[in-house]
């Protein structure tokens, strides 16, 4: 199958309806389909093929989703990019694939020509501003004139639809190769376990240029029927002006919106009763977060779970019925989740080891590395790197990453622990915690801390609010106040930079 067929079923099931809804712009399935099979050929034109990889770099707009359908389409391969990255990082992921055409925006174009130059393969620039320089193609222009036939190839289920580089969290971007058969079975994982009725009005804050985005893609199109009011950037009052105007049922967010959401004091100025499902992943959510947001607007947070490697979704609480805080709930129809020991045995209920996945949702593997290809993909499963544990009931927790793991003289300490005391304490807003060298103890203890705006706090604060509440050794050595923490576009914490900053004494 090809996954761009999954727009054209959902015409034939539902007809012609708004399901787009960009800076005011309403654009029917239909205009999103004639558009891309248009760019599909204007792709072709340029001497875009069957594997060809893809770049996609631009914030969320009408043409994002209408570039990953032409892309998918013709048999070519997506390589979404986030544009919020560093050049290196951005000029590594043009190099890696051999991509050799990218869609974007003026916006992007300096670093663009910046890569470019340690990418050379690249020849095509396709630009979705009206005014575009003569060197670069003019997406608009290339719609306009191209034809609107376009059938999608006939893929195998093998085939590469997707080539989604990894955050680079921890070191350099691995490409992870998603075929149409893994997003499409993510895809319907997510139907047949969330029961979303279609004729939903969801609020799109996350970026599409991410395996979330394109997750959510997938599923919205498969489900049907529904649309999408479509945001460039995190706006709070234009995400409840716009909640209240569209009469909005659903958003999902990261826990730093959540947080903005709470401090935010104009809530009374909307109207925001439509909104049933508030669902939060991509980073741990506190109890305090949760329990703040419930007193405050009165809903509880659906917390989920996934992987990149996985299609993104692979995990949820019901949306109706037992919710558990802390939880990132159970396994997706379809998909198999245990936790193993470190000989990759199952442990019972209640003992903390290393989270696995199983099923067809499963990424091909990391795009020319077969090394670290083997070494997440065993038999069959994937193991995620996330500590944890599944409780009698079935829902799974995390406690850790297992490579954010401080081993403080030969103990380990899941930096989670501390971070929770951290989030607790009244004047911090957020919170991050890694191992520094120690010649005692090899490694200690350091927080990097943001504080609730207008607040003030010193490191022996902070540190006498942990002593109440946690086992000496486990006491941060040191704290740094930062006025932000890294993220990445989906609002994981970029430890890999806080260790950076620590390696240069910034």
């Amino acid at each position: 199958m090809n996954i761009a067929e999954l727009s054209g079923n959902e015409i034939e099931r539902f007809g012609e309806h708004v399901s787009l809804i960009f800076e005011e712009r309403e654009i029917t399935n239909v205009q999103i389909r004639q558009n891309s099979r248009r760019l599909g050929n204007a792709l072709r034109e340029l001497g875009v093929g069957r594997g060809d990889r893809v770049i996609i770099q631009m914030p969320n707009c009408p043409e994002a989703v209408e570039s990953f359908y032409a892309v998918y389409a013709i048999g070519a391969v997506v390589v979404p990019i986030n544009f919020l990255v560093g050049a290196e990082e951005i000029a590594y992921i043009y190099r890696d694939p051999g991509a050799e055409t990218v869609v974007s925006s003026m916006e992007f174009l300096p670093t663009i020509e910046a890569c470019r130059e340690q990418a050379p393969a690249i020849k095509n620039i396709i630009l979705i501003d009206d005014d575009v320089p003569p060197h670069t193609l003019s997406y608009h222009r290339l719609v306009e004139k191209s034809s609107g036939e376009l059938e999608p190839e006939q893929m195998e289920d093998d085939e590469l639809a997707a080539l989604i580089y990894t955050a680079g969290t921890t070191g350099v971007p691995k490409g992870v190769m998603h075929t149409h058969h893994s997003l499409y079975s993510n895809a319907k994982m997510q139907m047949e376990t969330l029961h979303l009725p279609p004729g939903l009005t969801g609020i799109g804050i996350l970026p599409l240029c991410h395996s979330y985005g394109i997750a959510s893609m997938n599923y919205n199109a498969l489900r049907g029927g529904s649309k999408v009011v479509l945001f460039s950037s995190f706006d709070i009052e234009k995400t409840f002006a716009a909640i209240e105007k569209y009469k909005a049922n659903a958003i999902a967010a990261v826990p730093a919106m959540y947080i903005y959401m709470l401090l935010y004091p104009g809530l009374e100025k909307y109207d925001i009763s439509s909104m049933k499902y508030w669902t939060c992943g991509s980073a741990p959510l506190t109890r305090d977060t949760w329990d703040s947001f419930k007193e405050k607007y009165g809903y509880e947070i659906t917390e989920g779970w996934g992987l990149t490697e996985a299609g993104a979704n692979n995990a949820a609480n019901p949306l109706e019925g037992t919710k558990k805080v802390g939880s990132i709930g159970v396994p997706m129809k379809g998909t198999k989740m245990k936790v193993v020991d470190f000989e990759g045995s199952e442990i019972p209920p209640g003992e903390e080891g290393e989270i696995v996945l199983s099923g067809p949702m499963l990424m091909k593997g990391y795009w020319n590395k077969p090394e670290e290809t083997a070494e997440v993909l065993r038999d069959g499963w994937l193991y995620t790197g996330d500590i944890g544990y599944r409780d009698e009931d079935g829902y799974f927790f995390i406690t850790d990453r297992k490579k954010d793991i401080i081993i403080k003289g030969g103990e380990n300490i899941a930096p989670r622990e501390i971070e929770e005391v951290l989030f607790s304490h009244p004047k911090v807003s957020e919170a991050a915690v890694i191992g520094i060298e120690d010649p005692i103890y090899g490694e200690d203890i350091k927080a990097f801390v943001v504080l609730m705006p207008g607040e003030r706090a010193d490191t022996d604060e902070i540190i006498s609010y942990c002593r109440a509440k946690l086992k000496t050794f486990k006491l941060p050595k040191e704290i740094e106040f930062l006025d932000a923490l890294p993220k990445s576009m989906v609002g994981k914490v970029l430890k890999k930079e806080l260790r950076k900053r620590q390696h240069q004494g910034l």
